[in-house]
């Protein structure tokens, strides 16, 4: 039904993910709103080994910056789930598309976030997994595709996670990024550093005609059904 259609230059380790459809009427999260994973082979000074165990005090994050042409001031909203094992992000605003109706800026949307995860002490945390969600109508020869980096203030920023799909398609879509446990990256203990996530979809309208079609992929969702999920891995640092 779809694949990898979209050509781009060689980019030293970036890996294409296949992306699926799912049907539309997805069940809503537990939470609303969301953010990133990390994908470089490091560890932070002096981190004790993983236990998995979330720390027991409640995680607060607050949104530092908010930038992009998908995701306007006030339309993304970031949420912790009760047990501390992932967090969400929910857009309202976050749809590419091209053709009848849109503007030729409208075929890329992109969102940058800068997240502050207030941590306990004596724990540390990397994200080992990403959902996304959302809905897209591809006409024939068409094509989209949603990708995401992340990386912690001062540190190198990721390969981006490329997820391709083409039309005819017209439902709703999931992908998903997953890291290995040894590839995890961790926030170095007792260091605040901010945590960015940045996260981007694009259309084309390929052999379709744009003078009489639209295509469009969107990652929003006006009631808060349809977000992002974060997966937290937590380790507690040593003693000092």
């Amino acid at each position: 039904m779809f694949g990898p259609v979209f050509r781009r230059k060689r980019e030293t380790g970036i890996r294409s993910v296949r992306g699926r459809a799912c049907r539309a009427t997805a069940r809503p999260a537990a939470v609303g709103g969301a953010v990133g994973l990390l994908l470089a082979v490091s560890a932070p000074p002096g981190a004790a080994a993983t236990d998995g165990v979330p720390p027991p005090d409640k995680i607060v994050i607050d949104v530092v910056s908010v930038n992009g042409s998908g995701c306007p001031l006030g339309s993304a909203i970031v949420a912790v789930s009760p047990d501390n094992t992932a967090f969400t992000v929910s857009y309202s605003s976050y749809v590419a598309q091209v053709g009848v109706g849109s503007k030729p800026t409208d075929a890329r949307k992109n969102c940058q976030l800068s997240l502050n995860v207030h941590v306990p002490q004596g724990f540390t945390y990397a994200v080992a997994k990403a959902d996304y969600r959302g809905f897209a109508k591809l006409e024939k020869g068409a094509t989209a595709l949603q990708r995401a980096t992340y990386y912690f203030q001062g540190m190198s920023q990721t390969a981006y996670m490329n997820h391709p799909f083409a039309g005819p398609l017209n439902d709703g879509w999931q992908t998903s990024d997953t890291t290995e446990i040894d590839a995890l990256i961790y926030a170095p203990c007792g260091a605040v550093r901010y945590f960015n996530i940045n996260t981007e979809l694009r259309v084309d309208a390929g052999t379709s005609d744009p003078a009489k079609t639209n295509s469009f992929m969107a990652m929003d969702s006006t009631d808060g059904s349809i977000n992002t999920l974060y997966h937290f891995a937590w380790k507690q640092c040593p003693a000092r």
